[in-house]
């Protein structure tokens, strides 16, 4: 059995933990969505997903809780929302807590502040979803073993580098469990 770990320090936890309940179910796979509060947690989890929301402060409560740590050190493969993605990233316009994984550099609030959130439809793995975009952050650099899995007009959208994925976007507040099929699949190759 896999466990895929939410990430429970701030943001959109509950909407996450269901889609990738229903993505678990879909699939029909041994494994179970956790929330993850504390370092232990999260070394029992052999994947990990960070939400939306604030990702200086969630940078933050990663380092005093000792996750960002275990994230590290134990290689476990992330998926990063929103203010996930900023958290993947080496580099960002501000100064805050990364993890680093992906090599990319990041602008955060690249599609403006709150009340220019939107939704549009995007093209990504092949498939057509609804991108769900609140104070969305953009790639504004890639690395070298960075792949791009999705843009919006000129913006980088979304990108994987080995087993961890970010994405500028909400794919936990559609109806679309695809996306987060996609990591979990991922996760089984990286963990086998």
């Amino acid at each position: 059995m896999i466990r895929i770990g939410i990430l429970d320090l701030q943001g959109d936890v509950s909407e996450h933990l269901e889609m990738t309940r229903k993505a678990i179910e879909r699939m029909g796979i041994d494994a179970e969505a956790v929330r993850v509060g504390t370092a232990s947690e999260a070394s029992s989890s052999d994947a990990i997903i960070i939400s939306g929301g604030e990702s200086t402060v969630i940078g933050k409560l990663m380092e005093e809780t000792g996750i960002k740590d275990v994230i590290i050190r134990e290689k476990k493969p992330v998926m990063g929302t929103c203010a996930g993605l900023i958290l993947l990233a080496r580099e960002t316009d501000y100064q805050q807590p990364l993890l680093g994984l992906i090599d990319m550099k990041v602008k955060r609030i690249a599609f403006g502040r709150q009340r220019d959130s939107f939704e549009e439809k995007i093209e990504i793995l092949g498939r057509e979803i609804r991108g769900i975009f609140i104070r969305a952050p953009a790639v504004t650099e890639t690395g070298e073993g960075v792949e791009v899995l999705s843009r919006l007009n000129d913006k980088i959208i979304a990108v994987k580098e080995g087993c961890n994925m970010a994405l500028a976007f909400h794919p936990e507040l559609g109806e679309d469990t695809g996306l987060h099929e996609y990591f979990i699949k991922e996760v089984l190759n990286c963990v086998e």
